[in-house]
């Protein structure tokens, strides 16, 4: 099994102190940061782009920027993002018609490459040529465009499909996780973890991603034995 992987979204957090909130949660122990790039036409909503990364990357030394792309012809941004320091990038697969090539343009840049999923995608749109050459599977547990939205359950089986399908492959999930909802997300399989308000609005976050991390480690351990 792959090692737990704690990734905070910053779509929770204070843009106005964006590289600050991003070193916080460093130091509260996460190892990724996970950066929602909408641009209103795959999703309703507009975030950030290439511009705000690239800041962040220069501000925040060392930062591993999971780079979530919920954006339309994402063949588009691989070198603009990739210029501004990121470190995967994870396009919808319902978004392109040649996933095999967009990760080969992705690895030719030096970024991952990860897969995503949205609720009303099977497990089985991801195919063993796609996951061959991808290094992470993303199960959204929420409908992608905006943060805050409550966990879709429904979803989990498929984070335990591709777990059996693809036993050494990092499996993220995204939407609505926190402490109430991350027990089913470990046991079915998810070693990356993304949380927003459950980080950011705590009050103490680096307790909170240690009991995520705990948790995933805890279900691993289970897988092993």
């Amino acid at each position: 099994m792959p090692r737990a992987i704690i990734s905070p979204s910053v779509l929770a957090s204070d843009f106005g102190q964006l590289t600050a909130e991003c070193k916080r949660m460093m130091v509260g122990g996460a190892e990724w940061l996970h950066m929602d790039v909408m641009d209103g036409h795959f999703v309703p909503n507009i975030t950030m782009g290439a511009p705000i990364l690239s800041c962040v990357h220069k501000g925040v030394p060392g930062i591993f920027m999971d780079c979530h792309m919920m954006v339309s012809e994402p063949e588009k941004w691989v070198d603009d993002i990739a210029d501004a320091g990121g470190a995967m990038y994870c396009f919808h697969h319902e978004a392109t018609d040649n996933p095999i090539a967009l990760i080969e343009k992705i690895h030719s840049r030096n970024m991952k490459a990860g897969v995503a999923i949205s609720p009303d995608t099977p497990s089985s749109a991801i195919t063993d040529e796609v996951a061959a050459v991808a290094d992470m599977l993303l199960v959204m547990t929420v409908y992608p465009g905006r943060g805050g939205q409550k966990f879709i359950e429904r979803c989990v089986p498929k984070v335990a499909e591709l777990r059996a399908r693809f036993p050494d492959k990092d499996i993220e999930v995204d939407g609505g996780v926190g402490p109430k909802t991350i027990g089913v997300c470990a046991d079915a399989g998810s070693n990356v973890i993304v949380a927003g308000t459950a980080i950011f609005g705590a009050e103490d976050p680096t307790s909170v991603i240690k009991q995520l991390k705990d948790t995933v480690n805890t279900a691993q351990a289970k897988f092993t034995q």
